[in-house]
C-alpha cells in the first residue's frame, strides 16, 4: 500500500500498487472532472505530480502534450500509483463543480416567464389545487360514553363532514396522535393526499390551525444540474430557489456512462447516494434553513427528469434502457413515502415522479411540454431540449411526436479540450475580429477565463467559420497568418481564445479541430433528428410555426449563430422562444395543481415515440449534417449569403 495525498485539500489515502490517481481521488472524496468517467477519452481529469514523479506510470495521450508531461501533469484515469505520491488537483476542477450556473434556472425565476406559465395553465382550465392539502377540525371530546379512539375519532370526523368515505394513513401519523390532538383540546390540522374522489391519504397531524402552512418541493434533476423551488401550496409563491450541479457527474457525464457504472459493484448505490444524500438533501437543507422551517413542513416534493435519472434516483436498476430494444423498469410511478429513499422530508411527505414515455424520452420532457402548452396549441411547434441529451417533439393539440438523440456532453463542456460547464470564469460570448482574427470574448462573473460553456462554443464556431478561420469541416486554415492559429505535434491543430501570459492563466485557453469535430457531431445528431421527425410527418421546415427551446444549452444562447452552425434550421428568429427550465417548471405546475398532474400523464401517454435507430434514413441525415451548417446549402440560405458578404 502507498500514501497519495491530495493538495490543496492535504487528504491522504492509502492505494494499491497499479490502482490509477483517478480511483484513489474518488476514494479520497476529492472531486476530478471525468466526462467520460475514467476511461481516458475526455482528457478532463488532468492532475500535476508534485511528488514522487518517478512512482507513478502513466500512459502518453494526446489530451496532454510533452510540455505538459514535463511540468508534471498527468492525466489520473491513465496513470498508475507505484509508490508514496502528492498530487494537485486544480482548484479549478472543484469551483467549476460547486459555482456551477444552471443553464435555464435564471431565465426560470424570471416572473414574466412564470406569470405567462400559470396564464397558459388557467387558459387552458387547469386548475390550482395541490394534491395534497390542509384541513383543520374541532373534534368531540371524548368521554365514558364516546370512547372511541383517537383514530377512529378523526375519521369519524372526516367522514360526517367531508366528501369521502375512504381515509387511511400510515404507522408514523398513529405514532404521532396520542399527544398532539391532546395539546390543544382535540384542535388539530389534518395535512392529506386526494389519493382518489372518494378517498384520501393522512400523510401529518398537527395541534391547532396551521392551515396556512403547507409546503412543497418542485425539482429538475437534470443529468449535470439539479434545481428546485420551496413553494407555498397555499398561494402558490415561491420562497426559496437552489441549485447545484448533479453529484453523479464524478461517475461521468452521459446517461450511458452512469448506467454501465451502475452495474459495476456498488454502482446503482453510490449513484443514488449522489442525486439524493449529495445532492438533493444539500438543496432541501439550504432552502429549508433560509426560511426557518424544519423536515417536518415539507409535506409533498414533484420531481421530473430523464428517464435514467428517475431509475437512479429510486435506485431501479437501468442496465436494459441501454440494451435494444431498450425497455424501462418503470415509465409511471404513484405516489412514493419520500423517507423510504432518504430524502430529508416528513417521515409520511410523498414524492411524484412526471411519467417518461420511452427510455430515452423522460419526465423532464412531459414536464417541458406541459409547461409549454404545446399539448393546446392550433399551431405546428417545435420543441427542443438541449443539455446533456437532446429531445425532441414536434405537434400541437391534435397530435405529439417525439424522439431522443445522443448529443453527449458537449453542449455543456464536455468532449472540449477547454471546457467547462457554465460557471464563474466561464466564457459565454465570444466574437472575433475579421481583420486581426483576435477574439473578444465576454465571461461569467468578469473572472479571469478558465475554460469556454456550451453557449461560447456555439459562438466561437459560428464567429470562426464567418471569419474563414475554419471550412465547413471544422478543419482550421493554415494559410491565415495569426498567432492564434497553431498546430501541435499531432499536428492537431487549434485557435487560441485566451493566452495565458495574456490573462495570467495556467494554459491557453484553446478551441482544438478535435473539439470541433465532438461538438460539430453534437449539433449534427440534433439537426438530423428534427429532420427525421418532420420528414416522417411528411413536413418540411416550413411547416413549423413556433420553435421552443429548453434546458441546459439556452439560457445565453444566439440564435443567429446556432443557426450559423446547422444546430437549428434555418428559420426567421422570430419563431424561436427560449423557456428556460421548462422541466422544473412543469414539475413547479404539477406540485400546485391535480389537473396539471393528470394533463402531465395525459400528455406522456398520447405522445409517439421515434425510434432513430430503426429509421433508415436518420444515418444519412446524420452524416450529412456533420458539416458546417450542412452539406446541402439550399437548407440554410441565409448562412450561405453570410458567407458570400465575407
Amino acid at each position: 500500500m502507498f500514501k497519495v495525498k491530495f493538495v490543496p485539500e492535504n487528504t491522504v489515502v492509502l492505494a494499491k500498487l497499479g490502482e490509477t490517481l483517478f480511483d484513489a481521488a474518488r476514494k479520497a472524496g476529492i472531486y476530478v472532472d471525468s466526462p467520460c468517467n475514467g476511461l481516458g477519452s475526455c482528457g478532463k481529469c488532468k492532475v500535476k505530480v508534485l511528488k514522487g514523479k518517478g512512482n507513478v506510470n502513466f500512459r502518453k495521450s494526446h489530451h496532454i502534450t510533452t510540455a505538459d508531461i514535463d511540468q508534471g501533469y498527468v492525466l489520473a484515469c491513465c496513470s498508475k500509483i507505484t509508490g508514496d505520491i502528492t498530487v494537485e488537483v486544480p482548484r479549478s476542477q472543484e469551483s467549476a463543480f460547486t459555482t456551477m450556473k444552471v443553464e435555464g434556472f435564471e431565465g426560470t425565476n424570471d416572473p414574466d416567464i412564470l406569470k405567462g406559465i400559470i396564464e397558459l395553465a388557467e387558459t387552458n382550465r387547469i386548475q390550482f389545487d395541490s394534491p395534497v392539502q390542509k384541513t383543520y377540525m374541532e373534534l368531540d371530546l371524548p368521554t365514558l360514553d364516546d370512547n372511541i379512539s383517537d383514530w377512529d375519532r378523526i375519521k369519524r370526523h372526516l367522514l360526517k363532514n367531508s366528501d369521502f368515505n375512504e381515509v387511511s394513513c400510515g404507522l408514523s401519523v398513529l405514532k404521532l396522535l396520542p399527544q398532539i390532538i391532546r395539546h390543544k383540546d382535540f384542535k388539530v390540522t389534518l395535512t392529506y393526499l386526494v389519493e382518489n374522489d372518494h378517498g384520501i391519504r393522512v400523510i401529518n397531524v398537527e395541534s391547532g390551525d396551521t392551515t396556512d402552512r403547507l409546503y412543497g418541493v418542485a425539482i429538475d434533476i437534470g443529468t449535470t444540474s439539479v434545481a428546485a423551488f420551496l413553494v407555498d401550496l397555499c398561494t402558490g409563491k415561491i420562497l426559496a430557489k437552489a441549485s447545484s450541479g448533479n453529484a453523479q457527474i464524478k461517475y461521468g457525464a452521459d446517461v450511458i456512462t452512469r448506467i454501465i457504472h451502475s452495474t459495476r459493484k456498488n454502482g446503482l448505490q453510490e449513484l443514488q447516494h449522489a442525486v439524493i444524500n449529495d445532492t438533493i438533501n444539500p438543496l432541501l437543507n439550504k432552502m429549508r434553513k433560509e426560511l426557518h422551517l424544519s423536515n417536518n413542513d415539507i409535506s409533498v416534493i414533484v420531481a421530473s427528469g430523464n428517464t435514467t435519472m428517475m431509475h437512479l434516483l429510486l435506485g431501479v436498476y437501468p442496465d436494459y434502457l441501454r440494451r435494444e430494444p431498450y425497455i424501462p423498469a418503470f415509465l409511471t410511478s404513484e405516489f412514493i413515502k419520500a423517507s423510504e429513499l432518504g430524502l430529508k422530508a416528513h417521515a409520511e411527505s410523498l414524492l411524484y415522479i412526471l411519467p417518461s414515455v420511452s427510455s430515452y424520452v423522460g419526465g423532464d420532457i412531459t414536464a417541458g411540454v406541459l409547461a409549454s402548452g404545446l399539448w393546446a396549441e392550433d399551431q405546428n411547434v417545435l420543441f427542443m431540449d438541449l443539455g446533456t441529451n437532446g429531445e425532441i417533439v414536434f405537434g400541437n393539440k391534435d397530435f405529439l411526436l417525439t424522439c431522443a438523440c445522443s448529443a453527449g456532453p458537449a453542449f455543456e463542456g464536455g468532449e472540449i479540450s477547454s471546457g467547462m460547464r457554465a460557471s464563474s470564469g466561464a466564457i459565454e460570448n465570444v466574437r472575433i475580429d475579421r481583420r486581426t482574427l483576435d477574439p473578444a470574448i465576454e465571461i461569467i462573473d468578469n473572472q479571469k477565463p478558465l475554460g469556454i460553456c456550451g453557449s461560447g462554443i456555439i459562438d466561437a464556431i459560428a464567429e470562426m467559420y464567418r471569419t474563414g478561420v475554419i471550412d465547413s469541416r471544422g478543419k482550421l486554415n493554415r494559410n491565415m497568418a495569426t498567432p492564434r492559429i497553431r498546430f501541435d505535434e499531432y499536428d492537431i491543430g487549434e485557435y487560441v481564445l485566451a493566452f495565458k501570459e495574456e490573462w495570467q492563466i495556467p494554459n491557453d485557453i484553446t478551441i482544438t479541430e478535435i473539439d470541433l469535430e465532438n461538438f460539430i457531431r453534437a449539433k449534427g445528431a440534433v439537426y438530423s433528428a428534427v429532420a427525421v421527425l418532420l420528414n416522417s410527418m411528411g413536413i418540411d421546415y416550413s411547416g413549423i410555426d413556433k420553435i421552443y427551446i429548453a434546458g441546459g444549452i439556452g439560457t445565453n444562447i444566439d440564435m443567429v449563430n446556432a443557426i450559423t452552425i446547422g444546430l437549428f434550421p434555418d428559420l426567421p428568429v422570430e419563431k424561436f422562444k427560449y423557456l428556460g427550465n421548462s422541466s422544473l417548471l412543469g414539475s413547479y405546475l404539477t406540485l400546485r395543481s391535480q389537473d396539471a398532474r393528470l394533463k402531465a400523464e395525459e400528455i406522456a401517454s398520447q405522445m409517439t415515440y421515434l425510434e432513430l435507430s430503426a429509421d433508415s434514413s436518420y444515418m444519412g441525415e446524420f452524416i450529412s449534417a456533420c458539416f458546417l451548417p450542412h452539406t446541402e446549402m439550399e437548407r440554410f440560405p441565409t448562412v450561405k449569403e453570410q458567407r458570400k458578404i465575407v
